[in-house]
């Protein structure tokens, strides 16, 4: 044996010890991670696979946050909404219940008030500090004080102005809903409208049983009717009926009655000696007649009417108000400005869908939509009527109970929502159903996770009982490796040479 081959030899074994040493090292790694390589490169052709396949999950893990983010907010708007309808129906079951006396509508009227206030807090509901009510301006407050909104602030009217405004228009100077009631000849009673305007009563039709009299109407600009009575004396109990039309939409039939009694009973005129006294007589009771009407059903008409315009405006559509002073022989509507009108909504008022004001794509092919509004019809007509039943002041008198179940009436009708109409119910459902879409795309994606993680597992994953078997084989390869060396390491040449004598 040469020299050179036995000094050789623990070089090459000790190579191979680092090469074992290294190899036991990433052994070890792998035990402790469960991973068959730290880097891609070590994956050999199956690393391609595994970036994709890591891909997939990092969009999953993205999707899902979305969706985490996207059912809290929609979470605490369902809530606000719930609490919103409870409210609503509060109010309506209290006006319903309540007497026909002013102590108990009074009671319904406080009882408003608070709810408003309640209302109000959870239409600026937040998410984190996002406010889900204002569309896409979700830094932004959705709407203004309860104190701005009911009573103003500076020089902007709050609605219980803007509600009195519209009343002296519609009752007008003479408190006849713009009517004016005369005698053009001494047998005859004219029923006129006094302006062609958006305000008081309007005249729809009128009816006569009459016997003798002549009626004619509505006709002419303004509109007006007339009852003559040249060819005679009616009879006990003949009738004279008015259909008038009010600024809600809504409707009365005013019917006075003939009679020979003196004095006459509640829409009754009595038959005089002559026509003339009898005309006389007719267009007394006219005039009261109208006058109690205007106080109690043309009031809590014009109190709805007001509400509408107020809380139809935003910052894009300033509310319609009276165009005065004066109000009340106002003859047009002039739009509000942010100078002189409280603004309620404060939030974004674009033209795109309330919904579409935030979004969530929670798959490559899926964007769910679950924004809101509180200008949207379902919540505004929940605000709307429990505002006009706080706002309105309460006439006193004989007309106060006949003004609160004509006001009572409307707003129960409001709160109901109008057939066809959004209502505040089918918010929620929009919503329930983006959660629902959110949550099946979630279950989805568990199922889509699991798979891929098991297919990961097998590229980059090893099986323990494995690694640990490799790694008992290489110690012990390790140990016979280093005991060889070490022998190799204390060999010399002497131990090759012969012993000789001396």
């Amino acid at each position: 044996m040469t020299t050179s081959a036995i000094g050789g030899a623990p070089n090459q074994l000790i190579q191979s010890l680092v090469t074992m040493r290294s190899q036991f090292n990433d052994l070890q790694r792998q035990l402790s991670t469960g991973q068959k390589s730290d880097n891609y490169a070590g994956l050999g052709l199956s690393a391609g696979l595994s970036v994709n396949l890591n891909q997939q999950l990092s969009s999953i893990n993205g999707f899902d946050a979305s969706i985490t983010t996207a059912k809290t907010q929609i979470d605490i708007a369902s809530q606000a909404l719930t609490s919103m309808g409870s409210v609503g129906d509060s109010v309506r079951s209290l006006v319903e219940q309540a007497n026909t006396n002013s102590a108990s509508f009074g009671t319904a009227q406080s009882n408003a008030q608070a709810s408003l206030q309640q209302l109000l807090g959870m239409l600026n509901t937040q998410a984190g500090d996002r406010y889900v009510f204002s569309g896409l301006a979700t830094d932004t407050p959705s709407v203004d004080t309860y104190d701005h909104i009911l009573n103003g602030n500076g020089a902007r009217a709050g609605l219980t102005q803007v509600i009195s405004e519209r009343s002296q228009a519609d009752l007008g100077a003479s408190g006849l809903g713009r009517l004016v009631v005369s005698n053009p000849t001494p047998t005859s009673v004219g029923v006129a409208e006094d302006a062609v305007s958006p305000f008081g009563f309007k005249l729809a039709s009128v009816g006569s049983t009459l016997t003798n009299a002549v009626v004619t109407g509505p006709a002419g600009v303004p509109p007006s009717i007339s009852v003559d009575m040249t060819g005679g004396q009616p009879n006990d109990g003949d009738t004279l009926s008015l259909a008038l039309n009010l600024p809600d939409g809504s409707s009365e039939n005013l019917t006075l009655t003939a009679t020979t009694k003196s004095p006459p009973g509640p829409n009754q005129f009595t038959i005089g000696a002559t026509t003339t006294d009898t005309a006389t007589n007719l267009q007394a009771a006219m005039t009261t007649a109208l006058g109690n009407l205007a106080g109690t059903s043309l009031k809590a008409a014009s109190a709805v009417q007001a509400s509408n315009e107020f809380f139809n405006g935003d910052s894009s559509n300033p509310p319609m108000r009276v165009n005065g002073p004066p109000f009340n022989t106002a003859t047009s509507l002039v739009a509000g400005t942010a100078a002189n009108t409280v603004i309620w909504y404060t939030g974004e008022a674009g033209a795109t869908s309330a919904r579409s004001t935030a979004t969530a794509r929670i798959d490559p092919a899926l964007v769910v939509s679950y924004g809101t509004r509180a200008n949207e019809v379902g919540i505004r007509s929940i605000l709307q009527n429990v505002a006009t039943l706080a706002a309105v002041q309460q006439p006193t008198g004989a007309s106060a109970t006949a003004f609160n179940s004509a006001l009572g009436s409307r707003v129960v009708s409001g709160l109901s929502g109008a057939p066809g109409a959004q209502k505040i119910t089918d918010i929620a459902a929009d919503l329930a159903g983006a959660e629902s879409s959110m949550q099946t795309m979630s279950t989805q994606h568990q199922q889509t996770s699991a798979t891929l993680t098991g297919l990961l597992q097998q590229i980059n994953g090893v099986s323990n009982e494995q690694v640990g078997a490799e790694i008992l084989t290489l110690q012990t390869q390790m140990q016979a490796s280093m005991q060889t060396t070490s022998m190799l390491l204390q060999t010399s040449l002497v131990h090759y040479l012969p012993l000789t004598g001396g």
